[in-house]
């Protein structure tokens, strides 16, 4: 049985029950599994001789980086200029021609370059939604790519079924049949997804939107997804736009949607969520439905800000998601709980001067308190770890604690962005300071970075790769 021994490390914040944090401490792990955790002074002297062993003296312990919404194929498209200022609706309609030139070879290596991103941020866990699907483009393209790779996947079977000439945003040109939907996510859940502890694999129902699939196809899906018992996934009140379209084309809220079609509930998560009103929240809080907070992208299309602190007050669970290569235009993990951190804060800056209250109990307009204390960096690193766990419905994920899967993040404290910081608060410094590479990423108990280099690839000749499918797929375009 193959064990690993991190040993005697500067500081382990497990993400527990307690929110436990351990200085000069070790965690010994078994077949994928964490089998001990405490005190270095305590370990058990057998644990000195298993399989490998890193010293991690100089080393913050996190649990693994979990990413709950992701559009990895969109890694071909970052910083297009014609789209580079654009909001939401304006930059989909910009790059839908482009990724109708999408192949399963540019599929695959994009996953795997979005994927080489996130492990090397520290992140062990991501989802991806794929929902084009042009010149036989399969879900299975991702699948392969994140095996070969070695990340935790959800694979979220995206889809668009809604053209233009129907009154949806895509061309009709990149929308399916919605029986061949079905069929297919049927297919892939029978072939692929794995609901045992320590899955490494998950396969989820996934329509793109409100404005790309009928009511049909939204309800049909939910059907589905439950009576295989896997997860639902879609984006929701993303912006200004998304809220109007929901209200011409459907007369209601875009949460009053997601209720009238059996879209809430423990086993569904919604990307954005930036418009979410106050019933939209008590309903999400009431039937535990989850959301995947993305700042960055949020940001970047002028989404707007999304009230986390509100809904994590209701009781929302809620996790981080980087959200597509094209709208973030990055995949650091460690960096977008950074961004959530500072965002949750600056909605202070955003009130009125004239009513706000020196001594924090002034309310925002979105309903939360206001100040530094609105996310402190504990609390982000909750959002990416067991808050992400928690919105993917995975109880063995995102905290380090005996029976949890061996996912972990390693920080070298002894870096230059760390100076400072970490003699005083190595947890806080994580998040406040300069976002850091992992030095060390682990995944089921397996070695993915080492010292700040991915072992599973070769990240050269991947990134060779993905440049020259980068100007293949716009050059068609023009």
């Amino acid at each position: 049985m193959a064990t690993l021994l991190i040993r005697n490390a500067r500081c382990i914040a497990t993400m527990d029950d307690r929110g436990r944090e351990f200085s000069n401490a070790s965690i010994a792990v078994q077949d994928g599994t964490i089998a001990w955790l405490g005190p270095h002074t305590e370990l058990p002297p057998v644990w000195e001789q298993a399989d490998r062993v890193i010293n991690a003296a100089d080393h913050l312990v996190t649990p693994g980086l979990v990413n709950t919404h992701h559009h990895m194929y969109q890694s071909l498209t970052r910083a297009i200029p014609g789209v580079q200022n654009a909001e939401l609706f304006s930059w989909l309609k910009g790059l839908y021609p482009i990724w109708a030139g999408l192949t399963p070879e540019m599929v695959r290596v994009s996953t795997q370059v979005a994927m080489a991103e996130l492990l090397l941020s520290g992140c062990t866990t991501s989802s991806d939604h794929l929902y084009i699907y042009p010149n036989g483009v399969r879900m299975d393209d991702s699948i392969e790519a994140a095996q070969a790779i070695g990340m935790r996947f959800v694979a979220c079977r995206g889809s668009m079924s809604v053209g233009q000439s129907q009154g949806g945003l895509p061309p009709d040109a990149v929308v399916e049949k919605e029986d061949a939907i079905l069929k297919e996510t049927q297919r892939l859940i029978e072939t692929w997804h794995d609901a045992s502890h320590g899955s490494m694999l998950n396969v989820a129902v996934a329509p793109c939107s409100p404005f790309s699939v009928s009511r049909d196809l939204m309800r049909e899906s939910a059907a589905l997804a439950r009576h295989y018992g896997v997860r639902l996934h879609t984006h929701l009140a993303e912006n200004d736009h998304d809220l109007a379209y929901s209200r011409e084309k459907f007369g209601c809220t875009p949460a009053q949607y997601a209720q009238e079609l059996g879209w809430l509930g423990p086993d569904v998560w919604h990307a954005h969520c930036v418009k979410l009103d106050s019933e939209g929240i008590s309903l999400f809080a009431a039937s535990r439905t989850g959301v995947s907070h993305c700042p960055c992208s949020n940001m970047r299309l002028a989404s707007g800000i999304a009230p986390v602190r509100k809904m994590l007050d209701a009781g929302v669970p809620v996790g981080l998601g980087v959200d597509g290569c094209a709208s973030n235009d990055g995949a650091q993990m460690v960096a977008e709980a950074r961004q959530a951190l500072l965002l949750a804060r600056v909605a202070r800056a955003m009130q009125p001067a004239e009513s706000r209250r020196v001594d924090g109990a002034q309310r925002s307009f979105f309903g939360c308190d206001l100040g530094p204390a609105e996310m402190t960096a504990r609390d982000a690193l909750r959002l990416a770890t067991r808050g992400g766990a928690e919105v993917l419905g995975r109880t063995d994920l995102g905290q380090l604690a005996v029976g949890q899967c061996a996912d972990m993040a390693l920080f070298n404290l002894q870096t230059l962005g760390f100076a400072g910081g970490a003699v005083h608060d190595p947890v806080a410094s994580l998040l406040l300071c300069a976002s850091p590479q992992a030095a060390y990423t682990i995944v089921h108990g397996r070695i993915v970075v080492s010292e700040g280099r991915l072992q599973t690839l070769d990240c050269a000749l991947l990134v060779e790769q993905h440049n020259r499918m980068a100007r293949q797929l716009c050059a068609v375009t023009g």
